[in-house]
């Protein structure tokens, strides 16, 4: 994910290592550099040029953190700005209304409507305990009708009946008659899409919500077609006033172009993104967690709470206590593994991981499987009070660590380096109470 952006930037902040303090030329250097790879990732030029104004502002404009190289100093501002750039914080789609919460997808065709449109559905039934209806408005295309019929079935989320010689307007009125009848307490509307805007399509959509008074309009973009999902976001919001966004195919997307320039242009919030094509593969949009990610950091919190979603609620409990006490040990780390492990590919798994980021690659990579054997091979080298007690894990104990899984004592420093990493990042997290809240939000700790 963001590769191509995340080398480039990787680059630039190693020119900086080594330089004793920060000068305005130094920084100045560097601002040139995260310009072009700004540029490279297909960003808006107006995104990038007041991306680097705020960064300069800061970098500059501050009193040096004596504590801070000229690379961690620059880093931190640019970490700042790219989580400002994407939205700040998570938001919640509104779901305070009466029911039912009517919400509208519109995008181009090839963007991921209807798949997405599955996805939202399923997410609402099982994480927000909802009882939704999906409704396909695409009277052109008949395979988008049976499409969402077969992904309702899959997840057992009803579909209205539809037909080819309807109009949108009659079907999204039936909806809404269904809904009630129904019980549901969500509608979620496919609409129908073209290779590009056109002023029939903007029409109909426009007929279309002023007969469904929808409480959210989405707009779904494909995350790959980089800054052009922008430019394609603000038509529509210029006729609809979309409420926010759903990025589709993040993960494949090597450059970042999308996620960086279209909150900025449309001003509507990213919500979700899509990482794959299974109907789980789908998240709130964290964007402090992708800055972290795209400059190599990791996304802990991510992490944690994938391996969450498979523990039970006295587990869960005890690991909140241990984030508080500083006590997440190498043992407990181990059994995150094994558990997210099973829930997703290798490489996403060694991405979320602080300084792994470059071992991830594509995913499932030989590369990446290599490096969880190696993790995974060092732990199970150690004996349980090691696990329970890193610190004890002195120059003898590594060597032997290193010998027993096939590895060097730089493999086993390494994977302490990465560990403790994680540690201090929780132990941030827990500070600053966004632990608390994370570990709240999935309803426990309450």
């Amino acid at each position: 994910m963001f590769d191509t952006l995340s080398d480039r930037l990787e680059g630039v902040f190693k020119k900086l290592k080594g330089q004793g303090r920060i000068t305005e030329r130094n920084i100045e250097d560097a601002l040139r550099e995260v310009r072009l790879a700004l540029l490279e990732a297909d960003v808006n030029i107006k995104v990038v040029r007041d991306f680097i104004e705020h960064v300069r502002s800061r970098a500059l404009g501050q009193e040096v953190l004596r504590s801070l190289s000229p690379e961690q100093h620059l880093v931190r501002f640019v970490a700042n700005e790219l989580t400002q750039v994407m939205g700040g914080q998570a938001r919640e789609l509104d779901l305070k209304v009466k029911p039912p919460v009517k919400i509208m997808l519109v995008g181009l065709q090839g963007s991921g409507k209807t798949t997405f449109t599955a996805k939202l559905g399923n997410w609402l039934k099982i994480e927000r305990k909802r009882h939704p209806l999906l409704v396909s408005t695409d009277v052109y295309r008949p395979a988008a009708m049976e499409q969402l019929r077969v992904l309702g079935a899959q997840i057992d989320v009803p579909v209205l009946e539809t037909r080819e010689s309807e109009n949108p307007i009659e079907i999204a009125s039936r909806a809404l008659a269904r809904s009630e009848a129904g019980g549901h307490d969500a509608i979620i509307v496919d609409t129908a899409g073209r290779l590009q805007i056109d002023a029939e399509l903007m029409d109909e959509l426009v007929r279309l919500k002023a007969a469904l008074l929808p409480h959210h309009i989405v707009f779904v973009a494909d995350a790959m077609t980089g800054q052009e999902a922008a430019n394609v976001a603000q038509g529509f919001h210029e006729r609809l006033s979309i409420s926010g966004v759903i990025l589709t195919k993040l993960d494949s997307d090597a450059r970042g172009g999308a996620a960086l320039s279209i909150r900025a242009v449309t001003g509507a919030p990213i919500l979700f993104v899509g990482l794959g094509e299974k109907l789980d593969s789908f998240e709130v949009f964290h964007p402090d967690r992708l800055s972290s990610r795209i400059l190599g950091m990791g996304d802990v919190l991510t992490l944690i709470e994938k391996a969450q979603t498979n523990y039970d609620a006295a587990k869960a409990k005890e690991l909140e206590r241990k984030f508080k006490k500083n006590e997440f040990s190498i043992a407990d780390f181990a059994e995150q593994i094994k558990t997210i492990r099973k829930m997703g590919s290798i490489g996403d798994l060694i991405g979320m991981i602080p300084g792994l980021k470059k071992a991830a690659g594509a995913a499932d990579s030989e590369e990446a499987k290599g490096e969880f054997k190696r993790i995974q091979a060092i732990i199970d080298s150690m004996t349980r009070q090691e696990r329970d007690n890193h610190l004890i894990l002195n120059g003898k104990r590594r060597i032997r660590i290193a010998a027993g899984s096939g590895t060097s004592v730089q493999d086993v420093n390494r994977f302490l380096k990465q560990f403790e990493q994680t540690r201090k990042m929780m132990k941030k997290l827990t500070k600053l109470g966004a632990g608390k809240s994370m570990m709240r939000g999935m309803g426990f700790g309450r």
